[in-house]
């Protein structure tokens, strides 16, 4: 059984594989001043660079986490979320209303994805 850690800090990982198939910590917004249209974008493009950073792509995701801080947002966000998925290759997804860490941030992703062969 072989566990890779990548990016590795004190309180975890930036990702993580396990037999072919990648997690990846929770990625919010490089802007939090943003809208929830701008995180939702910024957000998913952090998402982008460390899958490709671990051999990986959003058209590998197999489940993904949205955790919203407020439901209100549901929709502006998946406007987003539509257009960054490819097709044909929807996740499982769950998304929740949730207390944020920082409170200026609206939305983050935990995304769980197959490693690319």
């Amino acid at each position: 059984m072989r566990i890779e850690r990548h990016e590795v800090g004190v309180r975890m990982s930036r990702a993580v594989i396990h037999n072919d198939t990648i997690y990846l910590c929770g990625q919010v917004a490089e802007d939090r001043k943003a809208d929830i249209t701008g995180q939702t974008k910024t957000m998913l493009a952090k998402v982008d660079a460390l899958l490709e950073s671990v051999g990986s792509s959003r058209q590998l995701i197999l489940s993904a986490t949205v955790y919203l801080k407020d439901m209100s947002l549901f929709e502006e966000m998946n406007h987003v979320w539509d257009a960054w998925v490819p097709e044909g290759c929807a996740p499982a997804r769950a998304c929740v209303e949730a207390k944020m860490a920082s409170p200026e941030l609206l939305v983050e992703i935990s995304v769980i994805a197959s490693v690319s062969k």
